[in-house]
Formats: C-alpha cells, sequence, structure tokens
C-alpha cells in the first residue's frame, strides 16, 4: 500500500483511464516519464506541503480560495485552489509528475494570492521565520 496514492486528496478528478490497456494518455508517459524525486527535491515539496496547510489554514477562513502561480511555459497565471494544489504536490512525491487539469474556470483573481503573499501573511500572523524562507 502506497500512502501517498491512497490519500490523495480531492482537488484533481480520478484518472478515467487508469488501469485501462487502451489509455490515450500512454503516449505521453514515452514522451515524459515521471521520475522519482531526489531526496533534496523530495524534501522540497514536504516542505511545500507543510506551508501549504499552514496558508490555507490562515487564508481559506478569510475567502481566499487557493494560490496564483505565473507559468513559464505560457507566461499567463494560473490558478490552483487548495485541494488542486496539494493533490499536484502529492503527486510529484508519488511518481514525479503532475497530472494534466483544466485551468480555472472563469477564476475571481482577487480570490487567489501568491506565494510570497502567503509567507509575508503567514510571517506577519505567526512571528517572523515561522515557516522558512528559501524559494
Amino acid at each position: 500500500m502506497d500512502l501517498v496514492r491512497d490519500h490523495l486528496p480531492p482537488g484533481l478528478p480520478p484518472d478515467p483511464f487508469a488501469g485501462d490497456p487502451a489509455d490515450p494518455s500512454a503516449a505521453l508517459d514515452a514522451i515524459e516519464p515521471g521520475r522519482p524525486l531526489d531526496s533534496r527535491e523530495r524534501l522540497a515539496v514536504e516542505e511545500d506541503l507543510a506551508d501549504l496547510a499552514v496558508y490555507e489554514g490562515l487564508l481559506a477562513p478569510r475567502g481566499f480560495r487557493g494560490l496564483v502561480v505565473c507559468c513559464d511555459d505560457c507566461n499567463q497565471d494560473h490558478y490552483h485552489d487548495w485541494d488542486m494544489l496539494r493533490a499536484n504536490l502529492l503527486q510529484l512525491l508519488v511518481d514525479g509528475t503532475v497530472r494534466p487539469h483544466e485551468p480555472a474556470y472563469d477564476p475571481q483573481p482577487d480570490a487567489y494570492v501568491t506565494w510570497d503573499y502567503c509567507r509575508g501573511f503567514a510571517d506577519a500572523t505567526l512571528g517572523d521565520n515561522a515557516l522558512r524562507h528559501d524559494h
């Protein structure tokens, strides 16, 4: 039993082709296969998950839905709800990949904040250096 794989939180829909030998996305694995994270990468993802739990605990009750991240590939803002971001980070721990997902439909940009905003808010709320700052 893989504890990470068996306890993925909500946020991403289940893979409709899981276990299907005719999975149309199987060809993508040959192009860009997942690779296990090295110990440094794994630690960074685990720290991001811990930080995310703190940020969500502080900001979700204030109406924030998640994080906005500027995509390096398309140079567009991507809006990630807390659950989807947690699922993506857990998927990285499982097999070194992030499953494709649909962009947020008609997101309300004011309901999303950046990692930097979260860190600053946590520092102001919990005290300076309450979380790591090596991102």
